[in-house]
């Protein structure tokens, strides 16, 4: 099942050991080689730190929010030694400018879709510009369509422009 981004932040993480919420989600934790959320940045109820929920401790996915089992998956930043590379590039995908592998500027992106089950970034949402929305809209872009991913941008590979429909008139 897809999920916007938005829909995936600012929900309780409720423990299953004591019932109730023990945290709430911040923001993802984005691997740009894959697009994978490796994990989330959370507010701890109690101690108001900031720590990190990875995805594989993730039990369920519901309406009030992401269930773990216990409080203790929460981790502070430095303890997580195999994602040390990725906290450290802070990776961030809203706002990232959207070229073509011919360096046409496409837009920037406002949001993007993930497949919570493997919590891969499967579609991207690219609010173009002005004068090209009021002609295309919103574009979308699946993660195939993605060439590269650089610190300051989204490489995907050429837009399809579709030629108006000629009408052949047999006389």
């Amino acid at each position: 099942m897809l999920q916007l981004s938005t829909s995936l932040l600012k929900r309780s993480v409720i423990s299953l050991r004591i019932g109730s919420s023990v945290a709430t989600v911040l923001s993802p934790i984005i691997n740009p080689n894959n697009l994978k959320i490796e994990g989330f940045y959370c507010e701890d109820k109690f101690s108001k730190q900031t720590l990190v929920l990875l995805h594989q401790d993730i039990r369920d996915l519901v309406p009030g929010g992401f269930v773990v089992d216990d409080h203790s998956v929460l981790t502070e930043a430095k303890d997580l030694i195999r994602l040390k590379d990725i906290l450290d590039l802070n990776f961030t995908l809203i706002g990232k400018q959207v070229v073509t592998v011919d360096k046409e500027k496409v837009g920037k992106v406002n949001d993007y879709a993930t497949e919570v089950a493997s919590m891969y970034i499967q579609k991207l949402y690219v609010a173009r510009s002005i004068l090209k929305s009021l002609s295309n809209g919103t574009l979308s872009i699946d993660r195939s369509q993605i060439n590269e991913i650089t610190p300051n941008h989204i490489i995907i590979n050429e837009l399809l422009n579709k030629s108006p429909a000629v009408a052949i008139v047999a006389a």
